[in-house]
């Protein structure tokens, strides 16, 4: 497995509950590919930089896991379908990830 980290902007006018359905089916696609959430973290809204689609504004995610590489191809290809994802960006932070190392970057974070 390898390590990524993905942050993700969700329209701001979604409402709490749709929020959690996008954020719940990101994280199935994590787990049922094998991988493992090590972090998430909901940043909340935020101004954007520059208007995305008429947004001002956006819910911002922040998601950190271990994962095969299949999994940030599907969870992108389900981000370019969805309309409530504005923009996302996925990055590799690490080659190698077993259960050991995933511990020890879950403790790292939480200190």
């Amino acid at each position: 497995m390898r390590h990524y980290e993905t942050t993700y902007i969700l329209r701001p006018n979604l409402g709490e509950e749709q929020f959690t359905e996008v954020i719940d089916r990101t994280n199935a696609i994590v787990t049922n590919d094998g991988g493992s959430i090590i972090c998430l973290d909901r940043l909340g809204i935020k101004r954007l930089a520059y208007e995305i689609n008429k947004e001002a504004q956006g819910y911002y995610v922040y998601l950190n896991y271990a994962a095969p590489g299949k999994t940030v191809n599907e969870i992108e290809r389900i981000f370019r379908i969805d309309d409530r994802v504005l923009r996302y960006l996925t990055v590799k932070l690490g080659d190698d990830m077993n259960a050991e190392a995933i511990e020890l970057e879950k403790q790292r974070i939480a200190d």
